[in-house]
């Protein structure tokens, strides 16, 4: 912007000084010009007064060449008249150097002179170049000027803008404490306390957030302690272990959701993790209970480590819903298998394929609703997930007709 102003000013001050500076330099040579053959008749009236008062042509001649020593430009010279190749009048003639003769006849002594005082065009422009010269200095001093004064004006406005955008990327990035100092042009300042206001509700509503976690926190360590005696009321044993070990499992859940929902911010498009360390962590937990099913896990990793744009956190959630939904809707003995390719522009492919019969509608990621009785979360989840790290989701069948998710994660910003 400030190189957009500074442009303007620059052009717009050009065409003023040229609006100005182009007729005053006409009017510099028309001076010069006009001046030039004012004092060449000014020494031709001089001659013409000698002349008739008497004097003879040496004297004439005599006089005419002191008087062109003393007007430098100027030759002047008298001759006689010869018949009808005389001026009757006095005339101004141009030669081929850009010079110009003064021709003016006088009678003297019953003769006929001419007086012809030739200006040379050293003599018609004097003063001219250097008044051009004087001008064109003139005008680099004012754009100078005017760009200096465009810049120091274009910085006052240019100044809040940087200001606000900055504020704005350091609020993108989480740091809702950032705000701006309005300043600059009226419009400036009531983005910038617009921007403020902005940042203080973003603040205030996760307040209340995290309120409203930490009551579900309190509100759910009840049942979730009422279940857990009641396990242990059980008089069998297996069945005791198996409630505790589900009532634990539920308790862990509830607290890595309470401790997703109080994160402050998310990662935003700073986010990245190693996709290949993630899923070979995720597979490995879910292996176990896999094993307890009788189902055969493939797990296909990459040699080297696979940078993604999403945070460990939210990749783990997104493959355990996707592992989740494989574990809860085939039945026990379904093989799956995951695999993670890096892709050529970056990122990686993360691919979770069953063996079981598939999607009944292959038009499932949508939030809230699911034809195998579940939320419909879990999938929105994984949807969510990649398109923040700039992929997407896509499902089909393999060849066996088992459900195929692909999960496509784009790559870090650099």
């Amino acid at each position: 912007m400030r190189r957009r102003l500074a442009l303007l000013v620059a052009a717009t001050t050009s065409v003023v000084l040229l609006a100005f500076a182009l007729p005053l330099g006409l009017l510099v040579s028309r001076a010069a010009f006009s001046s030039a053959v004012s004092d060449a008749t000014r020494e031709s009236q001089t001659l013409v007064s000698f002349i008739t008062s008497g004097a003879s042509l040496a004297d004439a001649k005599g006089l005419a060449r002191q008087r062109a020593l003393q007007a430098p430009g100027l030759s002047i010279r008298v001759t006689q008249a010869s018949g009808e190749a005389a001026p009757r009048e006095t005339t101004l003639l141009s030669t081929p150097g850009g010079g110009r003769v003064l021709q003016q006849p006088v009678v003297g002594a019953g003769t006929t002179y001419v007086i012809t005082t030739e200006i040379t065009q050293a003599r018609l422009r004097e003063g001219v170049h250097r008044a051009w010269l004087v001008l064109g200095l003139l005008g680099l001093v004012l754009v100078g000027l005017s760009l200096l004064v465009a810049d120091r004006l274009a910085h006052t406005m240019t100044r809040p803008i940087s200001e606000l955008a900055l504020t704005a990327e350091r609020l993108g990035r989480g740091d809702l404490t950032a705000r701006v100092q309005p300043d600059g042009p009226d419009e400036v300042r009531e983005v910038g306390s617009a921007l403020n206001r902005l940042a203080a509700r973003i603040e205030e509503l996760l307040a209340r957030e995290r309120e409203s976690v930490a009551d579900l926190s309190h509100r759910l360590r009840t049942p979730i302690t009422a279940l857990r005696l009641d396990a242990d009321a059980l008089h069998d044993k297996d069945d005791r272990e198996r409630l505790g070990s589900d009532v634990d499992n539920l308790s862990r859940e509830v607290d890595a959701l309470i401790r997703e929902a109080r994160r402050p911010v998310r990662e935003g498009v700073e986010a990245r993790c190693d996709a290949r360390s993630v899923v070979e962590d995720r597979v490995a937990f879910w292996a176990a209970l896999a094993e307890d099913q009788g189902r055969v896990v493939e797990l296909e990793l990459p040699a080297d480590p696979c940078a993604v744009r999403t945070s460990g956190a939210d990749l783990e959630a997104a493959l355990d819903a996707l592992l989740g939904n494989v574990i809860a809707h085939t039945p026990d003995g379904t093989n799956f298998a995951v695999s993670l390719e890096p892709l050529p522009g970056g990122g990686c492919l993360m691919v979770v394929a069953d063996e079981g019969s598939g999607f009944a509608d292959n038009d499932v990621v949508r939030r809230g609703e699911s034809r195998a009785g579940s939320t419909g979360l879990g999938l929105d989840i994984v949807r969510r997930t990649a398109m923040a790290s700039g992929g997407d989701v896509r499902l089909s069948q393999t060849s066996a007709g088992g459900a195929r998710v692909s999960v496509r994660l784009g790559p870090p910003v650099a």
